[in-house]
């Protein structure tokens, strides 16, 4: 096990490496940050951007800027904002943890919701149950996150006001973003659920389990839902994963402190500072994941633990 968590230290080196540096080559072909910050300042000459640039040190080689961003990496120093000079860890240190909550709650929510129906979806095959269950989520499917976020706070905000309708303050703060991520990710999930727990139930196990007098509940959660974990561990961790850089709309539309309005005001102003810190940070994160469901993977099923042992 120490062996295969070292090799995936070393992939998520390179991959670090390769994700910061086609995005810091890719963020430069976007504009002039000089451009951006005289924007308004009456005549501005070719010297006066110079300058600024200079200023910046993005005057230097491409490899030489790149080659300053990873080795202040090391020392957990991304620079500074070109856009009022705030230190971007500092940034980032606000960021995150408000994206991290929204992700979190979006996920739990989506978990309480798609394991029961995906559970009573599989045991009601081809029954009304399982068919309303199915058009449910196919109409889920259907819903783009941002109408959702907006019908949301017309209905619950404006109409009812028992919620707020952006910002990040308070409990009630989280129940719109989260319900409104948590509904779309459970429109998939609980196809996922239904198609490995209807694989599982027609293994011999779960016939022997039943014969032994077992109850429905023990035989569904305790043996099978356990037994299809595996699959469903490594789904929903990759979508965790995905959606910490993936709810960026939703944090727009609810005005969400989180890291994906602080990258879309970065592409926006050419701050390249805090553009590459917050994507190396995710990269970071989806990698992170990735290696916790692999050890996850050992907790949960000893046949993995004795062949990384073998």
């Amino acid at each position: 096990m120490a062996g295969f968590i070292l090799r995936r230290i070393f992939q998520a080196i390179f991959v670090i490496l390769a994700v910061t540096l086609v995005v810091s080559f890719a963020i430069r072909l976007t504009g002039d940050p000089a451009l951006m910050l005289t924007q308004g300042a009456g005549s501005v000459t070719e010297e006066d951007l110079a300058r600024i640039r200079e200023a910046l040190g993005l005057n230097q080689p491409f490899l030489v800027q790149y080659g300053q961003f990873m080795l202040g990496l090391l020392r957990l120093d991304f620079g500074r904002s070109f856009l009022g000079g705030t230190p971007v860890a500092q940034l980032i240190a606000t960021a995150l943890p408000a994206t991290l909550l929204l992700a979190f709650a979006s996920m739990m929510v989506s978990i309480a919701l798609s394991i029961p129906l995906g559970i009573k979806a599989a045991i009601s095959k081809g029954r009304w149950a399982d068919q309303t269950i199915r058009i449910l989520s196919l109409v889920g499917l259907s819903f783009p996150n941002f109408w959702l976020a907006i019908m949301l706070v017309l209905l619950f905000s404006i109409t009812l006001r028992w919620l707020p309708p952006s910002g990040m303050d308070g409990f009630a703060s989280f129940i719109m973003p989260a319900v409104t991520i948590g509904i779309i990710l459970t429109a998939l999930n609980v196809r996922i659920v239904r198609a490995a727990m209807l694989e599982t139930l027609q293994q011999q196990y779960i016939m022997v389990a039943r014969a032994k007098g077992l109850s429905e509940t023990a035989v569904l959660y305790k043996h099978a839902l356990r037994n299809c974990a595996i699959p469903l561990i490594t789904y929903f961790g990759l979508q965790f994963g995905g959606l910490l850089g993936g709810i960026v709309v939703v944090e727009r539309v609810f005005n969400w402190p989180g890291l994906g309005t602080l990258a879309l005001d970065a592409v926006a102003g050419r701050d390249y500072p805090v553009l590459q810190a917050v994507i190396t940070v995710l990269s970071l994160l989806i990698i992170g994941v990735n290696l916790a469901i692999d050890i996850a993977y050992g907790i949960i099923d000893p046949r993995i633990r004795l062949e990384a042992k073998e």
